[in-house]
């Protein structure tokens, strides 16, 4: 128990101070006297007003000080000693020690690798890119910091490599290794013996290596799976913790370091990464290749370690962006992202001047791409299923600016603090949504986003830990782990803390002084929590965060133990409208009586969306029903953006529309972002007559797939041909 209950509950304390306690309350020596219950404000008021309140008054009636003590129960602690005890007492009263242990948890326990001994200052890689045999090959070398004395093993994380050989650079000498099996996320240790070292000394160590060609960051497609259907392209996707497939490295987002790239590819294919020159440098081998150089200066985790090619064309969009797309996309996306510089000077009111060497460009990947987007720093990756034709779906692009920021910059120790990364990120994206579009906005997909929280939440379980802000994630993959909860439950959190404090006013400075806080490094959720109390020590001793129930909200499963006020007013034209084709399929009278297409002829596209969403929480309608709401609203138009497609999709496939199957099936096999095509195959292996023909379907087109889409698929197979939710 700490010394703040044992107060609380109206303990026996010395009034002469005597010495600091482990928590940063003084002890007492002298005259016994019984300290009354009081509130902690009450304290900390008394101990920020350096003992103004008369300690005999009102505030604290029968209790008298020593001299010694100066009017004051906090003699001798400053300011930050107060504010640091603000924290400590949050940790000692509302969570134990397994979770204070959490909440500081520092050991990725998804790596091998051992920073505390020996960590990586920067990253030189050098690949030849063949297309033929779908591997890279080359080498990298590894320019390490010893970080104590000792003998301890250079230890980095592989998947599927082959390794040749590894050199110390300033010797030429050959260093031993040990290339263990296999561990049970996949990865192998690679383990090499470096000579006895001191603090401080650093080394460059070689590693001459070849992928495997099933090598997880690795996506080849043929010419023909591409939009141009002209040559072959490359892409990589290393987050959470496949960049070991591409290179050795310790595969942690606890290490970052800059690096340098030469990358060699076939003539007339151009190369982008992740660096900050994105198009590179580029020369002629006079071979019938083509080297492009690369540099990122701004240390970066391994996982941000992107690269593309194929054959592509780009358009400058803004003062600092272009967009990268094969050529009979490229016009398409630079209309659809036309808005990202005021995106980015959104982002910068908010929280400070971009600091990526002034570049900000997109790469509008082929449909195979599982996500939405990836914030790979100067080029964000995005999915062709954002091309609209309205805009309409940008929000994704506000997304990923925004981890320029959270993320990219200020980045999550280990992978049970990822709501570090994504609860930030999508809390500055609606940021931006609100200054840009209006705070109605911005309330309207928070509203959004609690939707899909709760659908996450069904789907894995209000008893899973997976749906905790900080999950357990010893010995699970991240993958596994993936889902809206660090997006939705982490956004909400802050949305709730922001106004707790105040509103955006109040909160807004505290997004900049995070940012510049831990900016170039790595924290975890107590970090966050020790800045944040400390940011607002006033407020804390005020009783301000006395409601917040910290444990709850970081380590209880489910929904957030609060749900925020939001503004509806954007969602009350949503839901009448969801209300009265309720009222119709209960009546049985024809739908026509009671909606027209003329009640969503003013909807924005979100609202669409959500109307959708609504009927999917509804009870599930018969084909007859939906049959009636297509033929009013043609919700079954191809045109409509794929997030409003995606959702028809699911509503006829609830209701076993044959219709809605055949076009689920087209859908999954023409994009591969798995936000849609993991919820679609769920859907129709759900149904045991489709059971069969949808995974048939699966194989078909498995390679298709990026191999983290093609594992989770093959995943959510298994657990519906088992009979398991």
């Amino acid at each position: 128990m700490s010394c703040v209950s044992l107060l609380r509950q109206g303990a026996v304390c010395r009034t002469a101070f005597v010495r600091p306690s482990c928590c940063g309350f003084p002890s007492y020596a002298g005259s016994r006297q019984q300290f009354p219950r009081r509130p902690l404000p009450t304290l900390l008021r008394f101990a920020s007003s350096g003992g103004a309140v008369n300690p005999g008054g009102a505030a604290f009636p029968g209790f008298t000080c020593h001299p010694a003590a100066q009017f004051s129960p906090f003699p001798g602690l400053a300011s930050s000693q107060l504010r640091a005890y603000t924290s400590a007492r949050v940790m000692a009263e509302t969570l134990n020690a397994d979770q204070v242990t959490k909440l500081r948890q520092s050991q990725d326990k998804t790596s091998f690798a051992d920073p505390s001994t020996v960590r990586c200052q920067s990253i030189h890689i050098s690949l030849n890119v063949d297309f033929t045999a779908k591997v890279l090959s080359g080498y990298v070398d590894l320019t390490v910091l010893c970080t104590a004395d000792g003998e301890a093993p250079l230890r980095l994380d592989t998947r599927s490599l082959t390794v040749d050989s590894v050199v110390d650079r300033s010797t030429g000498a050959a260093l031993s290794f040990d290339l263990a099996e296999p561990g049970r996320l996949g990865t192998s240790c690679l383990q090499v013996k470096l000579a006895p070292y001191t603090r401080g000394t650093t080394h460059t160590v070689r590693i001459q290596y070849t992928t495997s060609a099933e090598a997880t960051a690795l996506q080849w497609l043929d010419a023909s799976q591409t939009a141009d259907k002209a040559l072959p392209y490359l892409f990589t996707q290393c987050q959470a913790i496949h960049a070991s497939s591409m290179f050795p490295c310790q595969d942690t987002p606890s290490v970052k370091c800059p690096y340098t790239a030469e990358v060699t590819v076939p003539e007339g294919m151009t190369c982008l990464m992740s660096a900050s020159n994105p198009g590179g440098e580029q020369e002629s081998c006079g071979d019938g290749r083509t080297r492009f150089r690369f540099e990122q200066t701004t240390p970066i985790p391994s996982y941000l370690t992107a690269m593309a090619v194929g054959k592509m064309a780009s358009r400058k969009i803004g003062p600092r962006s272009y967009v990268w797309a094969e050529e009979s996309v490229v016009d398409k996306a630079a209309f659809e992202f036309s808005e990202t510089e005021d995106m980015l000077k959104a982002a910068e009111s908010i929280v400070g001047p971009y600091q990526w060497a002034g570049r900000y460009d997109l790469l509008l990947l082929p449909p195979s791409f599982p996500y939405g987007g990836m914030e790979n720093p100067c080029l964000t990756f995005v999915t062709p299923t954002l091309l609209a034709g309205d805009r309409s779906l940008s929000s994704v692009v506000a997304h990923e600016i925004s981890h320029s920021w959270t993320g990219n910059l200020v980045t999550n120790r280990t992978w049970e603090h990822f709501w570090l990364n994504e609860g930030f990120t999508t809390f500055l994206e609606r940021k931006i949504v609100g200054r840009l579009y209006g705070e109605p906005r911005r309330h309207f997909a928070f509203i959004g986003g609690w939707k899909a929280l709760q659908d996450s939440v069904d789907r894995l379980g209000h008893d899973s830990p997976l749906t905790a802000l900080i999950p357990p994630l010893d010995g699970v993959d991240p993958d596994d782990a993936f889902s809206s909860v660090p997006y939705e439950k982490g956004s909400s959190f802050l949305f709730y803390l922001e106004t707790l404090v105040g509103g955006p006013a109040e909160f807004e400075p505290f997004l900049l002084a995070y940012v510049k806080k831990f900016q170039g490094v790595t924290l975890t959720s107590g970090d966050f929590l020790d800045f944040f109390l400390s940011f607002f020590s006033e407020k804390a001793s005020q009783g301000v965060f006395e409601q917040v129930d910290w444990q709850a909200w970081f380590f209880a499963p489910g929904m957030p133990p609060v749900k925020p006020e939001y503004d509806h007013s954007m969602v009350e034209t949503v839901t009448d409208i969801a209300q009265k084709i309720e009222k119709g399929v209960v009546s049985s009278e024809p739908l026509t009586q009671f909606v027209t297409s003329d009640d969503i002829s003013t909807f924005s596209s979100g609202q669409i969306v959500m109307l959708l969403d609504q009927l999917h929480n509804q009870t599930p309608q018969s084909a007859d029903t939906l049959s009636q709401l297509d033929a009013i609203f043609d919700f079954s138009d191809p045109a409509r953006n794929t997030e409003q497609h995606f959702r028809w999709l699911r509503l006829g496939l609830r209701a076993g529309m044959v219709t809605c199957l055949d076009a689920a099936l087209v859908f999954v096999a023409k994009q591969g972002r798995m936000k849609f095509v993991r919820p679609l195959y769920r859907d129709m292996f759900a149904n045991g007559d489709w059971l069969s023909k949808a995974h048939a379907h699966f194989e078909a087109n498995a390679n298709f797939y990026h191999p983290i889409a093609r594992t989770m698929i093959q995943r959510d197979y298994q657990l519906a041909a088992s009979g398991k939710d």
